[in-house]
């Protein structure tokens, strides 16, 4: 039902959103984001892949990894991917996505403020630049339990400069990220055009 509401809220106002939920499917339960257009149609999900296991984060207890990967959604506005929360961790994630097109990625997180604030910027800086990709970062704020969430929403462009940082509480950021940009410069460094893949492990 929730869905239905936020799929609403998007027709009415003409805007595309990408919520998260904590979804139960096939008697699996996954975190997963909804990708909604300006028409108030679901046009793709993604569930997080990687599934944490640390102090405060005990994910793998309620959490099932994604059987399904990565995945970019060709929309009227250009191509958009979902990276979700823990999955900004590992380099292939948003690697993957920008490989398949991706000119923005969205990444849905709750960041705490146990992780130093610098590298929660840095982290997602560089590797918008590594795989000349745009990236919206909308992090958690406020407390639950003995949790402090950072907020520090951010966008990095394509090149890894900052857009627009919001604060430590709620917040809505407005911008504005050239999509088709982030093609344009991926085709024009050589990044991801000289990998050597039969290298790697």
């Amino acid at each position: 039902m929730e869905q239905k509401g936020i799929c609403d809220v998007c027709h009415k106002n003409r805007i595309f959103s990408s919520p998260n939920f904590y979804i139960e499917e096939n008697g699996k339960r996954y975190d997963m984001s909804f990708l909604i257009d300006d028409g108030g149609n679901i046009i793709g999900t993604q569930k997080m892949v990687h599934v944490a296991q640390c102090e405060q984060f005990y994910e793998q207890s309620y959490y099932t990894p994604s059987e399904e990967g990565f995945s970019v959604f060709d929309t009227k506005i250009g191509k958009i991917g979902v990276v979700v929360c823990f999955d900004r961790h590992y380099p292939e994630s948003i690697r993957t996505e920008a490989l398949r097109g991706a000119e923005l990625i969205l990444v849905p997180t709750a960041n705490t403020t146990a992780e130093p604030s610098e590298m929660f910027q840095w982290e997602i800086r560089v590797q918008a630049f590594q795989n000349s990709v745009n990236i919206a970062m909308c992090n958690r704020a406020g407390r639950e339990d003995v949790m402090v969430f950072y907020g520090e929403s951010l966008e990095s462009g394509y090149d890894g400069e900052l857009v627009a940082v919001a604060g430590r509480g709620e917040e809505l950021l407005v911008t504005e990220i050239d999509l088709p940009g982030a093609s344009a410069a991926r085709n024009k460094k050589p990044y991801t055009l000289l990998r050597r893949t039969e290298l790697y492990e």
